[in-house]
């Protein structure tokens, strides 16, 4: 047994996923992507004596992304999750889940570029796909529990399961997760939450994981290359239009190929000069014009919500308070106060997007609130 696994055991009657029973007992759908963290996940439960069955979902042409670096729930990828699953000695399944993640995930990604916001296919495939769709699969395989290879805590409190930061800061994906229902918290499990990396890496080298050194899957897995473009307009042919760029007084400074080009805070590849530095401030779909500005116009002070999702307290307690927030992924928490359907921060934060998330953390732990999508945002 490995050190994380005797501390996980613990001393209670608990087994090591909360459980009042003996692990041989309790029946734990793992999520397996391919990649090496869910891969981690599987064998190390399957060597801890739970009855852990793997569940792959393909998500979208397995043909077209065999060979893609990075890629993940296709091609390669599902052949290495049923390469780990029979090494680790558990059943394996692939569902086809192709229609869904079009619908759920990818045509919305399209439709948020061309109404001139910048979306997070990977919040919403944890809200659909994932976490919806696939609980309802553990369930019906009369498993005890979902388990991913998230990089979060699942923390139970006075009130039920909450969701915490990871234990590694530079790991944490409690951003792509404020979209978690409370219900669906009680279920899932992630037991990479107290683990950085590198002990993941070597876990999976003790386990025999096959995957140990495999790189880790870019964030938006079915965009070739980053160009997230060529699959808005494949997935929207002769919607994209061409425009003009003006400045925040509507001056025109020259012409661009389509507001799918561009979002908010970018700064290269404008195709316009005027002597100083200029960002994309705002994209305005309706009229097809990316408004340009200095650097100072892109700071914003307040940020209106919709699609609050609470799992703390309910929202009318959280109004007022002062808590952290953040406003995209790569940015830590800052200082924030709640106010209704909006947050007001203590300093200006710079690129915040419609169609991003705002991300409410507890100003005393690391416990997440909940959040919202950007609806809109106001320099003051």
């Amino acid at each position: 047994m490995s050190s994380l696994e005797a501390a996980l055991a613990g001393v209670s009657n608990l087994n090591s996923l909360g459980f009042a029973k003996p692990p041989a007992q309790t029946r734990v759908v793992a999520a397996m992507s391919g990649g090496v963290d869910s891969s981690v996940v599987a064998a190390m439960l399957k060597r801890q004596g739970y009855d852990v069955i793997g569940v792959t979902l393909q998500l979208y042409d397995h043909g077209a992304a065999v060979n893609k670096p990075g890629a993940c729930c296709a091609g390669q990828d599902i052949h290495d999750a049923r390469r780990v699953a029979d090494a680790a000695g558990i059943p394996h399944y692939v569902l086809d889940y192709e229609s869904r993640f079009r619908e759920a995930v990818m045509e919305d990604f399209a439709d948020t570029y061309l109404a001139g916001a910048t979306p997070i296919p990977c919040v919403r495939c944890n809200q659909t796909v994932k976490f919806a769709d696939l609980k309802r699969v553990a369930e019906d395989l009369g498993a005890d529990c979902l388990a991913t290879g998230h990089y979060v805590r699942r923390v139970v409190g006075e009130a039920g399961a909450e969701l915490h930061r990871a234990a590694d800061p530079d790991r944490d994906q409690s951003y792509f997760l404020f979209a978690t229902t409370r219900a669906q918290l009680e279920y899932l499990r992630f037991p990479l939450g107290d683990m950085p990396k590198p002990a993941v890496r070597a876990l999976a080298a003790e386990l025999g994981v096959r995957v140990a050194e495999k790189p880790d899957s870019q964030d938006i897995c079915f965009v070739p290359n980053g160009r997230y473009q060529d699959v808005v307009k494949k997935l929207r042919p002769n919607s994209v239009e061409p425009g003009e760029i003006v400045d925040l007084d509507g001056r025109v400074l020259g012409e661009h190929d389509g507001v799918i080009g561009y979002t908010v805070g970018q700064r290269r590849g404008l195709g316009v000069a005027t002597g100083q530095p200029l960002f994309v401030v705002k994209l305005d779909a309706g009229k097809r014009r990316v408004i340009v500005g200095s650097r100072e116009a892109l700071g914003v002070k307040r940020i209106a919500l919709k699609d609050v999702n609470w799992i703390g307290e309910h929202g009318d307690e959280l109004d007022g308070r002062e808590i952290l927030v953040r406003v995209r992924s790569t940015r830590p928490p800052v200082e924030a106060r709640l106010q209704e359907q909006s947050v007001v921060l203590a300093a200006p934060e710079e690129g915040v997007a419609p169609g991003q998330a705002a991300v409410f953390y507890d100003k005393h732990s690391t416990r997440v609130l909940g959040g919202g999508w950007i609806a809109a945002t106001e320099s003051e």
